[in-house]
């Protein structure tokens, strides 16, 4: 009914960039706040950061100043740019959406996650 779809996710260079992409598709009437969480081997999954519908953003402390937040309402998108990658940044990353579908029905959706690796 419902599908986040994510990508962007890969193999960085220690310091590098790179940018996630999160598409949510199928019967929906409109999407509340998103999110970005992440979960590192043995490490409990954590969240990065959140976006309203009207912009708000908050992010973990962990990543204020490298990370950055953004969606594209039209195109049922949220962003997350990823810069300067340390070595606790390496995860699998899940895009978070909070629907309301034609139904007029909440769902709480994920993605199925990207992996981000980083190589020296």
């Amino acid at each position: 009914q419902v599908q986040l779809v994510e990508s962007g996710g890969g193999l960085v260079q220690a310091g590098g960039s790179l940018r996630l992409s999160c598409a949510a598709s199928g019967s929906i009437l409109r999407i509340n706040s998103m999110g970005w969480y992440r979960q590192a081997p043995g490490n409990q999954r954590e969240l990065v950061a959140t976006i309203t519908s009207g912009g708000s953003t908050n992010y973990a402390d962990s990543v204020k100043g490298r990370f950055t937040i953004s969606r594209d309402n039209p195109k049922n998108t949220v962003y997350l740019q990823v810069n300067n990658l340390k070595p606790e940044d390496p995860a699998v990353y899940y895009c978070n959406a909070d629907i309301i579908n034609v139904r007029l029905r909440q769902i709480d959706q994920w993605g199925q996650g990207t992996q981000v690796t980083v190589s020296t």
